[in-house]
C-alpha cells in the first residue's frame, strides 16, 4: 500500500492550497484596502470583521495597540511582504497580544512583519483550517522583556505555518499547542529561546526549516494539566545548528519547573514526556550540549508520577532517531555553564568519565537519554521498555545519562552502552 504522509493528507484537508499564497480576492464576498495612517479603520475593520472577508495592508509602517478578529469564517489579512507591511506594537501599553484571532474558520494572515509587542505577537486561539504564511513576527531585542510566543496557535486543528520568520521570543518562536494536524515548512528562527516548539499536539510534521542562534533548535513537549495528549510527530529535512544562545526565559509562567527555562543552551532537539516522536534526516550541528536529548518529566519534576492521567505520561515512549548528520563542537557554550540544566550535563560528561575510563573521546555523547523508564512506575526489568529507537551509526553518538541516580554519586553510572536501543 502507498504510504501517505501526515503532510500529504493535511494539505489535502485544508480548504485552501499548501502549494503557496495564492488566494485571490474574488474568493472573498468582502474587500478592504487600508494604508498607513488608518490604523483606527484597521482596527475597527477587525473588531466587525465579517465572513468572506479580505483585508489588504498596503505598503508601509503601520502602529498599533493591538487587533482583534473573532468568530469568522474564511478571512485573509494579506499585507504587501514582510520586509514591505511592517506592523508596530511597540507602544502598547498593556502586555497583551499584537495580533489575537479567535474562534475561526479557513483564517489566513501573510506577507507582513509584525514586531515588538508586550506579549504574544500573533496569537490564534479555536481555529480550524488555519495558514500563516510569509509572516515574520519579531523582537528587537531577545531578552526576557519580549513576548513569550512569535507565532502561537493554539487548540487549533489543521494548521499550515510556512516561509516564516521569527526571532527574539522569550518562550518560542513558532509554537503550535494543543493542536491537531499542522506541518511547519520552509520557515526559519533564531534567538528565541526555543526555536520551534510542538507541544501536546498530534500529527504534525516539521520538515525543511531552518533553527540556529537559539537556545534550543526544536523541541517535542507533553507537558501535564492540559486539553490534550500529543503524539505522532515527525520533523525531518531541518536544518538544526548553532543553537548556543543565552536562555532569557521568563520568571513564572516560562521559567517553571515545566518551562523553556529548563532549555540548556547549546540543545539541538529536546524531546520530553511525549510519545511517538521521529527525528530524521536532519542536519543537527554545532548544538554543543547536546544534540538530541530524550527526558522523561521525572527530569524536571519530582512529582511527575502524581499528573499521570489520561492525557499525561511522563515517560518518552516510541520514539525513533535515525539517518540524521549530527555533530557537536569540542567545548560546552559558556551559557550553559550558568544553567541549572546544562549544569547537569556537564556534570554527566565528567561522570561518564570517572565511570568508563577507556574513553578515547572525554565530549559528551551527541544524543542524550535521561535513561528513565516506565521501569520505575511497573517494577520491571526490561531494559527498552519504551521502545527507544536509534540507528545513529557513528562515534561518541549516544549515552545514557542514569538521571535517577544523580543524587546518588557513588551509583551513579551513566553508560554509553547503546545496544539495548539500536533499532530492531
Amino acid at each position: 500500500m502507498k504510504r501517505i504522509s501526515i503532510a500529504t493528507a493535511l494539505c489535502a484537508s485544508i480548504m485552501f492550497s499548501c502549494k503557496g499564497p495564492t488566494t485571490t480576492s474574488s474568493n472573498y464576498g468582502n474587500q478592504l484596502t487600508f494604508g498607513p495612517g488608518e490604523e483606527q479603520k484597521i482596527e475597527e475593520a477587525f473588531l466587525s470583521i465579517k465572513d468572506s472577508t479580505e483585508i489588504v495592508l498596503q505598503e508601509g509602517n503601520y502602529k498599533f495597540e493591538t487587533l482583534s478578529i473573532a468568530q469568522a469564517n474564511h478571512v485573509i489579512i494579506r499585507g504587501a511582504g514582510p520586509t514591505k507591511t511592517i506592523l508596530d506594537f511597540k507602544d502598547q501599553k498593556q502586555g497583551g497580544e499584537g495580533i489575537r484571532v479567535t474562534d475561526v474558520t479557513n483564517f489566513s494572515i501573510q506577507g507582513m512583519a509584525i514586531r515588538d509587542s508586550k506579549g504574544d505577537l500573533l496569537k490564534i486561539n479555536k481555529g480550524k483550517d488555519i495558514k500563516i504564511s510569509e509572516l515574520h513576527a519579531i523582537w528587537s531585542t531577545a531578552d526576557s522583556t519580549s513576548g513569550g510566543y512569535g507565532i502561537y496557535p493554539v487548540l487549533c486543528s489543521n494548521v499550515l505555518i510556512e516561509n516564516c520568520y521569527a526571532e527574539g521570543a522569550s518562550d518560542a518562536g513558532i509554537y503550535v499547542g494543543q493542536t491537531n494536524g499542522a506541518i511547519v515548512r520552509n520557515s526559519k528562527a533564531a534567538k528565541n529561546v526555543a526555536g520551534c516548539e510542538i507541544e501536546n499536539s498530534t500529527n504534525a510534521e516539521v520538515y525543511n526549516n531552518e533553527f540556529y542562534n537559539n537556545t534550543a533548535g526544536f523541541l517535542v513537549f507533553d507537558l501535564p494539566d492540559l486539553s490534550q495528549r500529543g503524539g505522532k510527530i515527525k520533523a525531518y529535512n531541518n536544518n538544526i545548528h548553532d543553537n548556543n544562545f543565552k536562555n532569557f526565559a521568563k520568571a513564572g509562567s516560562f521559567g517553571t519547573s515545566w518551562g523553556v527555562g529548563n532549555a540548556s543552551p547549546g540543545s539541538g532537539v529536546i524531546i520530553l514526556a511525549t510519545s511517538d516522536v521521529e527525528i530524521f534526516d536532519n542536519n543537527i550541528k554545532n548544538n554543543n550540549t547536546s544534540a538530541i536529548t530524550i527526558a522523561s518529566g521525572f527530569s524536571v519534576d519530582d512529582k511527575a508520577a502524581e499528573k499521570i492521567s489520561d492525557k499525561y505520561n511522563p515517560i518518552p515512549s516510541n520514539i525513533k532517531i535515525h539517518g540524521n548528520t549530527i555533530n557537536m563542537g569540542n567545548e560546552f557554550p559558556k551559557p550553559a555553564y550558568d544553567h541549572r540544566v546544562g549544569q547537569l550535563i556537564i556534570a554527566t560528561e565528567q561522570q561518564l568519565n570517572v565511570v568508563e575510563t577507556d574513553r578515547k573521546n572525554k565530549r559528551i555523547p551527541a544524543i542524550l537519554y535521561d535513561g528513565v523508564t516506565s521501569n520505575i512506575l511497573t517494577q520491571g526489568t526490561d531494559p527498552n521498555p519504551d521502545k527507544l529507537c536509534i540507528n545513529q551509526p557513528g562515534e561518541n553518538m549516544f549515552v545514557n545519562a542514569d538521571f535517577a541516580m544523580v543524587k546518588d554519586p557513588k551509583n551513579w553510572k551513566p553508560s554509553t552502552n547503546m545496544q539495548p536501543f539500536v533499532c530492531k
